[in-house]
């Protein structure tokens, strides 16, 4: 008996260990943790090690999830791992002594915590149970995950010690680090080169590349490079330089074909030499304009909400989709929901844009977008005004592009508005998220004219909270440089000829996905420049001709005053109306009223069919907007629809294109094979990952069905990702178009459970 238990090999005993990235260290961990997944019991929860990491919260477990589910495997986080710089509010629970607390950086915990909620930046709620835990390892993984996701420095954000560690060795190997491109077909416009591409591609032949600001010795948070008139001398541009606020000179963005310049600026902060500074500058771009047009001048910070109202807008919505106890009535659900006036922001940008169009498109002449500081609201317009009028910008390539150009290089300020050292909520904006949201509004009205999905926009968004890019790390190239020249300095970090380390943009997807993940970002429907098509035997390029109409122009009203103008020509917009009254017919006004140029301009462009490669130009009613639901409602599980929603379409559109490219490629062979070399065993489908689609075309003899895991909420799952309190007698279809709501700090504090 004995000998044959010695024989008997033991099942080896896996430890519960994290995947730790190049600088991540464990800072803190505690076992026996149950992760809750169901609201009422504990039926399904997971048991396993929490731990904190200086990158990372990570859930360690051998336990499968209870259901079925599909969820994006991002490469740099594991199923369970939330990354610090996405924790928003630690809150650490008592059951027996009735207390809560939301825990700050620095802060005692006076009681033992039998429970640990994580209320997080992309809304999920993430709740861990220690009732078998040791009770001081509890608070003290409590207490890391409080200090840790609140950083005091930039330089203690993780992107620093990762890049340290993994582009940089000791013996100064690949003492370059990351590519400046990161191998990408795309410019990130540091380099003079990729902005004379640039302006070579709009045909902006009187404008020029200035060099003034390299070393950013004229303006620490413009970029090294930026195109200014020809006629404007640099020697006159340092002269004038002092008299705008942060020294941020006027910067071209982009040229229409028939000559119009999209420019933005900050305001002039010396009164005494404003008309003057005016007259030179409109002066310069006039003469940029094959036939000298005027030069008008939208003041941003007039006509738009700003970045506290917006943040007001996005905290209330936040409430709204996300959280416990849902009683209301659907009607009182859409009141709260208009009046958190997020929707109406969102129209009140796409508004103010389409209004920039017409003076560029239809005007002929160029327009200068004004801001205090030319670094928030003049990011979310600039961007959306060239996204309506060039195609090349709904592409991926140019999309992103545009966001570098536009966002990164012109020093909007991540760091602050994405709150990540969380010093200042003052500072805290969502305006990236707004113009995402923006660009989703013109998606779902014109989906075959992106190349890209609206998961793409959402794997986007969720990028901001992981800080290893310099996408979204920094307030502006020039802190990036700074800091990062500081932290080689206190690491010894040889550098060889580089100034300051370089951090991997955002746009190497491969970083974080595999590439049948990244299938995921390409539209089935996009039909671009580059497109193909079989006519006759033949592969063609294929171009939408005017005879395709738009399935959104159906139902719209003669009258565009509610749509787009309001009833007058100026840039004025009112910030204060709600959409509700705007639905009201004025009787006093029903008599025949002479139409605006404005309101003739956009009323001829919807009669025509709309050409998906020309101007695109957003319907703003208040029936036309719609709330994003994969990225507001992903986590929710009582707004998740089981093999439905619009993936349902794309899975089936996807298959379509994937059979599409397999008889393309077939052709393709057959034309270019002789008699001899005629395929005979294998002429099918390419390899699969030649495909662009995420889901192939199935057998002829086998049809595909809808796969079990698919839901209105994927690629992402409610399952473990959205624990909360549970939602008794509550209606599905209230939570089709929402649900409710998020606990603020000051609830939290003051809420028994």
């Amino acid at each position: 008996m004995q000998t044959d238990l010695k024989q008997t090999p033991q099942p080896p005993i896996k430890k519960l260990e994290a995947k730790l990235l190049p600088g991540e260290i464990v800072v803190n961990e505690v076992s026996f943790v149950r992760k809750c997944i169901g609201a009422d019991s504990s039926h399904g929860d997971l048991w396993g090690k929490l731990i904190c990491t200086n990158f990372k919260v990570s859930f360690i477990t051998h336990d499968a999830l209870p259901k079925q589910r599909f969820q994006v495997a991002n490469r740099l986080l594991g199923e369970h791992d939330v990354p610090l710089a996405c924790v928003e509010q630690v809150v650490t629970v008592n059951d027996a002594k009735g207390k809560q607390k939301v825990l700050c950086s620095n802060q005692k915990l006076k009681f033992n915590p039998t429970e640990l909620v994580l209320y997080c930046k992309d809304f999920r709620i993430i709740r861990f149970r220690f009732d078998e835990a040791g009770p001081q390892s509890a608070k003290k993984v409590c207490l890391a995950i409080a200090h840790y996701s609140q950083p005091a420095d930039p330089q203690l954000l993780f992107g620093f010690e990762y890049i340290g560690k993994q582009y940089y060795g000791s013996l100064g190997e690949r003492v370059n680090g990351v590519d400046p491109g990161g191998g990408l077909q795309m410019p990130l416009f540091d380099r003079p080169s990729e902005w004379d591409r640039e302006i070579k591609r709009t045909g902006a032949a009187e404008w020029r590349v200035c060099s003034i600001n390299e070393g950013y010795v004229v303006s620490p948070s413009l970029p090294e490079y930026v195109v200014v008139p020809v006629s404007l001398a640099d020697q006159d541009l340092k002269q004038y330089l002092c008299f705008f606020t942060a020294h941020r000179i006027p910067l071209w963005c982009w040229n229409h074909p028939n000559g119009s310049a999209l420019v933005r600026m900050a305001s002039i902060s010396d009164p005494l030499q404003q008309r003057k500074l005016d007259q030179r500058i409109c002066s310069a771009i006039t003469k940029s304009h094959p036939q000298r047009s005027d030069v008008l001048k939208s003041d941003l910070d007039k006509n738009l909400p700003n970045i506290q109202d917006i943040q007001a807008a996005f905290v209330k919505v936040r409430q709204i989709c996300v959280i416990e106890p849902f009683e209301e009535s659907e009607e009182k659900w859409l009141s709260s929901m208009e009046s958190s006036r997020w929707l109406e922001y969102v129209r009140a940008f796409l508004k103010h844009s389409a209004e920039v169009v017409y003076l560029l498109e239809g005007k002929h002449v160029s327009v200068i977008l004004q801001e205090e500081e030319d670094r928030d609201l003049s990011c979310v317009v600039s961007s959306l005004v060239q996204l309506m009028l060039d195609p090349h910008f709904r592409s991926l390539t140019g999309f992103q592009s545009l966001v570098q150009k536009e966002w990164v290089m012109a020093g909007h300020r991540f760091l602050h508005r994405c709150n990540h050292l969380k010093k200042n909520d003052k500072e805290e904006s969502p305006l990236f998220q707004l113009f995402l949201d923006c660009v989703w509004q013109i998606i779902n009205q014109y989906p075959a004219a992106f190349e890209f999905t609206e998961t793409y926009l959402t794997v986007l968004s969720d990028s901001m909270w992981i800080p290893v890019f310099s996408t979204f790390l920094f307030n502006c190239p020039q802190q990036r440089t700074e800091n990062s020249m500081d932290f080689a300095k206190s690491k010894c970090i040889p550098m060889g000829e580089e100034k300051a380390l370089r951090f991997p943009p955002v746009w190497d997807w491969s970083q974080q996905f595999t590439p049948k993940d990244q299938a995921l970002f390409n539209n089935p429907m996009y039909v671009g420049k580059g497109a193909t098509c079989v006519q006759n035997g033949t592969v063609k390029s294929f171009r939408r001709t005017k005879k395709n109409y738009s399935s959104t122009l159906r139902g719209m009203p003669s009258s565009l005053r509610n749509i787009l103008m309001d009833g007058h020509d100026s840039l004025t917009l009112t910030r204060r109306n709600s959409l509700v009254p705007r639905l009201k017919p004025d009787f006093s006004q029903i008599r025949e009223v002479v139409e605006s140029p404005t309101e003739r301009f956009f009323r001829d462009w919807v009669s025509r069919p709309a050409d998906l490669q020309g101007m695109l130009i957003p319907q703003l009613l208040p029936s036309h907007l719609a709330l994003w639901r994969l990225y507001f409602l992903r986590w929710v599980p009582e707004a998740s629809i089981p093999k439905g929603g619009p993936v349902t379409a794309y899975h089936k559109l996807s298959q379509l294109a994937d059979e599409v490219e397999k008889l393309q490629s077939q052709l393709r062979q057959y034309k270019g094979a002789t008699p001899a070399s005629t395929p005979t065993s294998n002429p099918s489908a390419p390899p699969s990952d030649h495909s662009r689609m995420y889901f192939k075309a199935g057998s002829t003899h086998e049809p595909s069905s809808i796969p079990e895991y698919l839901s209105s909420s994927f690629p992402f799952s409610p399952v473990g990702n959205m624990c909360r309190r549970s939602i008794l007698g509550t209606p599905l279809s209230k939570f089709l178009n929402g649900a409710k709501t998020w606990l603020s700090t000051e609830t939290l504090a003051n809420e028994a459970l």
